[in-house]
């Protein structure tokens, strides 16, 4: 898709229009929100992560073959896969944002960091009146690094994408692992392993109790101290990583790989066989692993500390490689007039896509946690995908009926009136309707 031009002379920072998105963006954007939505709801929402071990095992005793199969199937499809295209839009978007502004004879910086304030606000409301796992604030926070990056060159970017994806991760866990590895004896290293697990498993306890019996401000408090305490550390393990997904969005988005994608389509084909073979090498690991301990050969209390730093870059491998085949194998099917029909039914989801994330949080907090239907810990795997198809569904059709009559999703029209000051148009004008083309 072309963009629309400006008018000479424009330099007025601005909300784009709906002429100027780029559909196959948008359809890759809702694609990646149905996945963070099963991620998020698969581990945290149901209340899998914070079972104790006893009852884990019980619960995998009695589970039936096709979520016994559900549980390899997600980690090798689902998790982080769906995360690492997120992140990797953002940094794309990023790029578009700074053309149309270099476009304009403007300065991106400004507008940038308005967005990511207002942004970081919103996220601090959804982390601690709603839900705990907010992506906001971290995009927010890690989204400032952007602009330092803006003028470094291609092969700046990529290095440092390099770093940051397989690097880091494993100096963090190596802080993480740190007390353990200079333990005197393998014994005191065990003990530590033991203790920091057994502290993990009373905070879990005490936090899956607030979500399973606690009023509102029971939950939210809960919340609170569980983030501050243990998922904030966890998640800043991986900060960095996702940063360096960012890097590779702005690459992609200066290269024009996307902008122009049907003459990168020999490179998209590459991509493909590349992902998917490098996915299934990152991901195999952590399949083999998962089921040596399901299976009780391995137990995760006393694995040695380099168990972790080995795990490290492989996971990250895996979620880059099958990112990847996702992105080439849609933007490939994106090419082909049957396919482009079908897939750009996610385009307005995308497009909504900071409503469809938040509206997600507040339908599953009352669905999973006890002062609404309370039924945290009590969905099978499938039962939970399907749960979540389903308001997938529903948040595609709202979404059509929605942006045929109005610009911005709620949220995004909360979000761009704040940003720039001023309360933006909100329904579309009659000309607006007009289909716009999709590559």
């Amino acid at each position: 898709m072309t963009p629309v031009p400006l008018p000479v002379g424009s330099t007025e920072a601005r909300p784009i229009d709906a002429g100027e998105r780029l559909v196959l963006l948008d359809t890759l954007r809702g694609f990646a929100l149905c996945g963070v939505f099963i991620s998020n709801v698969f581990m945290w929402f149901s209340g899998r992560a914070f079972l104790p071990k006893e009852q884990m095992d019980a619960l995998l005793a009695n589970m039936s073959l096709l979520d016994k199969l559900l549980l390899p199937t997600v980690t090798v499809l689902v998790f982080g896969r769906f995360i690492t295209i997120f992140s990797f839009l953002f940094g794309l978007g990023f790029a578009v944002q700074l053309g149309r502004a270099e476009a304009r004879g403007g300065q991106v910086g400004g507008v940038y960091s308005r967005r990511l304030g207002v942004m970081f606000l919103l996220g601090l409301c959804h982390l601690f009146l709603i839900w705990y796992g907010d992506i906001l604030t971290n995009y927010a926070l890690l989204g400032f690094g952007l602009l330092l990056f803006r003028k470094r060159t291609d092969r700046t970017l990529l290095v440092w994408a390099a770093v940051f994806v397989f690097v880091w991760p494993l100096l963090g866990q190596l802080v993480l692992k740190l007390p353990q590895l200079l333990a005197d004896t393998p014994e005191a290293a065990a003990a530590i392993a033991k203790a920091e697990t057994d502290r993990v498993y009373a905070s879990k306890a005490v936090t899956l109790a607030a979500f399973q019996h606690g009023s509102w401000l029971e939950v939210v408090r809960g919340a609170a101290t569980f983030y501050l305490k243990d998922f904030l550390p966890m998640i800043g393990i991986g900060a960095f990583a996702i940063f360096g997904r960012f890097l590779l969005g702005l690459y992609a988005g200066r290269r024009r790989l996307f902008h122009d994608a049907a003459q990168h389509l020999g490179f998209f084909r590459k991509l493909l066989a590349w992902g998917v073979g490098l996915g299934l090498v990152g991901s195999s690991a952590s399949v083999v692993l998962q089921q040596l301990i399901i299976r009780k050969v391995l137990n995760p209390e006393t694995l040695p500390p380099w168990v972790g730093l080995v795990m490290s870059p492989l996971r990250n491998l895996g979620e880059l490689g099958v990112a990847a085949a996702y992105v080439s194998a849609i933007t490939l099917l994106f090419h082909r007039a049957a396919w482009q029909r079908v897939l750009t039914v996610l385009a307005p989801v995308g497009r909504m896509a900071l409503t469809n994330y938040l509206s997600q949080s507040v339908i599953s907090v009352f669905v999973f946690y006890g002062f609404g239907l309370g039924l945290i810990t009590r969905l099978s795997p499938i039962v939970c995908i399907l749960y979540c198809l389903g308001v997938f569904a529903v948040q595609g059709v709202f979404s059509h009926l929605w942006l045929s009559r109005f610009r911005f999703g709620p949220a995004e029209w909360l979000w761009r009136s704040l940003t720039y000051g001023k309360a933006q148009p909100m329904r579309r004008a009659p000309e607006a309707g007009v289909p716009v083309p999709a590559s």
